[in-house]
């Protein structure tokens, strides 16, 4: 059965360069054979990061992903508070470069059709940090983007729920304990066309994450859905243009 993460850093992995990082990562995807990885963010993690982090974070992914091209596909790191250099960043990444979408994180609500971490903390989120409902009011301004729900919200139930009447929102399955009952959850309030696979490694294992799905009750054709062949469909027009054949 084919695996692709689509969410995973090379932050908390042993190694001194992007390059042994994702090495690493991929030496211990390959115990779990896992096929390809989605690294963004770089070495070291920064919540509000400005224009000359954000560029540091996507050269470090760009070597990261050059080094193993055949393996990895990156994704940009950017902040929509520093408008220009983001829109820079993307068209050097994406436009012209390897990198086959966006990462935003915390420092600022979201704002773009992106891969978008979320959370629902009941110690209260940080400062700038989506909420399941900010992405909701995202997807109505932008009903024909993709857009992909980082960590299923961290409130799970809650966040099924609130994303449901979406559809061109995907929940990932990354980050958090593999809880019981997440990904039947998903699957049936969302449907199994609207779930992906990811880990968040190296803040969590492959092992623990693969869990949510190789130990759910979902038919066998939702697993392979999950794990791989969703993935493949959304990244299939973007990897056409670059001329990568799946």
């Amino acid at each position: 059965m084919e695996i692709w993460d689509f969410h995973c850093h090379l932050h908390g992995v042993p190694g001194s360069t992007p390059e042994h990082r994702l090495g690493k990562l991929l030496e211990y995807a390959d115990r779990l054979g896992i096929a390809r990885l989605r690294p963004s963010m770089g070495m070291e993690w920064s919540y509000d990061p400005p224009p000359e982090k954000l560029r540091q974070a996507n050269d470090e992914v760009l070597r990261a992903v050059r080094a193993h091209p055949d393996r990895a596909f990156g994704l940009a790191y950017l902040n929509p508070k520093h408008t220009q250099a983001s829109l820079d960043e993307l068209n050097r990444c994406v436009r012209d470069g390897p990198m086959v979408g966006v990462k935003l994180w915390v420092a600022q609500r979201c704002k773009a059709p992106v891969l978008q971490h979320t959370w629902l903390k009941i110690t209260g989120n940080l400062p700038g940090e989506s909420t399941p409902m900010d992405l909701v009011e995202l997807a109505a301004r932008h009903p024909e983007a993709t857009l992909v729900w980082g960590h299923t919200g961290g409130d799970c139930e809650a966040g099924i729920r609130t994303i449901r009447p979406c559809h061109n929102v995907y929940a990932d399955l990354a980050g958090g304990d593999p809880t019981a009952g997440l990904t039947e959850m998903a699957v049936r309030e969302l449907g199994a066309e609207r779930v992906l696979y990811g880990s968040d490694a190296g803040g969590r294992t492959f092992a623990s994450q693969l869990a949510k799905v190789l130990g759910a009750d979902i038919p066998e054709r939702a697993r392979r859905l999950i794990l791989a062949e969703n993935l493949k469909r959304l990244l299939r027009p973007i990897l056409k243009e670059k001329g990568v054949s799946l």
